[in-house]
């Protein structure tokens, strides 16, 4: 691992060591303390936005703790207000008479509205009825990102209150406003609300718009405390370390924005392991990523390193096992096994499992009669013939009926099908599958099918590691950021305007690459790797933009074909 590619890790303090703390609105950060909030309020003939109207309109913006304006209309429901309604919120009929009707008051609440983060106290009922309106009047719905004080009373102040309705929270928070069931009155009051639960989401961390939308989801989580060890982390690619009270590495994790995805571990999801990890882990590191590739490959270098025990993939790389064709020796065959040498054989692998690995042998074996029994082919082969010998499947020289000129053609067209024709091995199990189906023996082959599958990915995924490792030195860039490989693997990150590695960028005078010889078996890390980067390339292809190749970055052979079973 180059250990000068990554800056430095940041660690954060242990749970014991952090004090609680009370914020202001000013000390929230600029994240929300720029942000633009406009509480909205609605009152309505009744509950369902399929018969019942709006009746009054009221909003109030807000930005750093001050109102930047309000916006308050009555509203022509276009038919009755019920009795019930008028004694709940003193609006009459003959104060709406004259009042304008909801096609005419959208256009100046949208505009109010702008892209300002939309508040309510059950804030989905009033969205709800906007955007009903909206739809109504063939306008687009609103899509601004919502934040609802109900929710978030309950998260943070809920033991101390009977209840969280707005009248409560505002008597016993002494709050400025006093809701009326008058909708400006009740905006007004669930702003005094917001800066409140503002002040009090602080306390845990909450400095950006996406802590706050995050937060009421965090509700009732034990480890709740442990938020503060969050405080500190950017909103920047990288990757995070979970590590517990005596410094071991209990996960490792890559995320996109580190406070977003490490706070979401405190949310409402209550899987066994996520809960574990969070009893357990009593310290943070981070490393900054200039971008996704590099956070992806740092997190799988580090779990190479620590083997985390919450993480699953990439900790088991090192049972991974190999395909091994047995080239060196008079009658190849394949086998299952640990390690490369470098004994003439040409390898497959590594595979995720040993089952996997001998589906993938029983797919070739199903292919080709390559020999099966395990007898030293170096001697003569004496006694009975092996059962595959004896059914007709296996070619094998104990049978008495193979010669060496024959053998070596069959293991040809193996190799041929490995490296450059996939057809060879690709079609014969086709061909079966579709003599098993005519004669309604379905199970067999899905059985065949399977097989099928398990060879053609395994195939894939070599020539994923391959086209890497031929492109040899390669200079990418994505957005701000450059990257270099070499033969495939990650060897330097920066960003635009800094100084690359000095590579050799002339075209080599080589003899153009061959791929009918098949390199190297990659080794389990440096599978893992490639093929992390591999996935990586291909899910941003759109964004990378290529410096410089000095081999060869492409596919020149034909396209393998899929046997996973169509999903419904």
């Amino acid at each position: 691992m180059n250990e000068r590619l990554f800056a430095t890790p940041v660690a954060t303090p242990p749970a014991e060591s952090l004090p609680p703390t009370q914020r202001t609105l000013e000390d929230l950060g600029a994240a929300l303390h720029e942000v633009t909030f406009v509480v909205i309020d609605l009152e309505t003939t009744g509950g369902s936005v399929n018969d019942c109207y709006i009746t009054e309109v009221g909003a109030v913006k807000l930005k750093g703790g001050e109102c930047l304006g309000t916006y308050q209309t009555l509203v022509d429901p276009g038919c009755a207000i019920p009795p019930e309604i008028t004694v709940i919120t003193g609006i009459t009929q003959s104060m709406v008479t004259r009042a304008p009707r909801i096609e005419s008051v959208l256009p100046s609440l949208v505009d109010f509205i702008g892209d300002a983060v939309v508040v309510g106290h059950n804030v989905r009922f009033d969205v709800s009825f906007v955007n009903a309106a909206l739809a109504r009047d063939q306008r687009p719905r609103l899509s601004n990102t919502t934040v609802d004080t109900l929710p978030l009373a309950r998260r943070l102040i809920g033991p101390e209150v009977p209840n969280c309705r707005l009248g409560t929270l505002a008597d016993r928070l002494r709050l400025s406003h006093t809701p009326t069931h008058r909708a400006l009155d009740d905006a007004l009051a669930t702003g005094d609300l917001l800066h409140f639960l503002l002040e009090r989401a602080g306390a845990l961390g909450v400095t950006g718009l996406d802590d706050l939308v995050a937060l009421p989801k965090m509700a009732g989580n034990a480890q709740a405390p442990k938020l503060r060890l969050t405080d500190k982390l950017p909103r920047e690619p990288g990757v995070y370390l979970f590590k517990g009270r005596n410094g071991e590495v209990l996960y490792v994790g890559k995320a996109s924005n580190l406070r977003s995805r490490v706070r979401s571990y405190f949310s409402t999801d209550q899987r066994r392991k996520i809960a574990q990890l969070l009893r357990e882990f009593h310290h943070l590191d981070h490393h900054v990523c200039r971008n996704g590739l590099e956070a992806a490959v740092l997190e799988i270098r580090l779990i190479h390193e620590h083997l985390p025990r919450f993480n699953s993939q990439g900790t088991r790389s090192a049972k991974y096992p190999y395909i091994k064709l047995t080239l060196g020796e008079r009658f190849p065959r394949l086998s299952v096994v640990r390690t490369v040498k470098d004994d003439g054989g040409l390898y497959l692998g590594p595979v995720s499992s040993t089952k996997r690995a001998r589906r993938v042998i029983e797919a070739i074996e199903t292919a080709v009669p390559i020999r099966r029994c395990t007898k030293a082919s170096t001697k003569s082969c004496k006694g009975p013939a092996c059962t595959p010998a004896q059914l007709g499947v296996a070619a094998c020289p104990c049978s008495g009926f193979t010669t060496d000129d024959e053998y070596t053609r069959i293991v040809e067209t193996l190799v041929e099908g490995i490296t450059v024709r996939p057809s060879a091995l690709l079609l014969p199990l086709e061909q079966r599958i579709g003599e098993l189906a005519a004669e309604e023996r379905y199970e067999e082959a899905a059985d065949v099918r399977d097989r099928a599958e398990a060879l053609s990915a395994l195939l894939q995924r070599q020539r994923r590691y391959d086209r890497l490792r031929r492109a040899g030195h390669v200079r990418l860039r994505v957005g701000t950021a450059w990257a270099e490989l070499d033969d495939g693997l990650l060897t330097a990150c920066g960003a635009i305007g800094d100084t690359p590695s000095l590579l050799d960028l002339t075209q080599p005078e080589d003899a153009p690459i061959d791929v009918r010889v098949p390199l190297a078996a990659p080794t389990r890390s440096q599978a893992d790797e490639l093929l992390c980067i591999a996935q990586w390339l291909d899910k941003n292809a759109s964004r990378v933009e290529l410096d410089a190749v000095t081999g060869v970055l492409a596919e020149p052979l034909p396209r393998l074909r899929s046997f996973a079973p169509a999903k419904r």
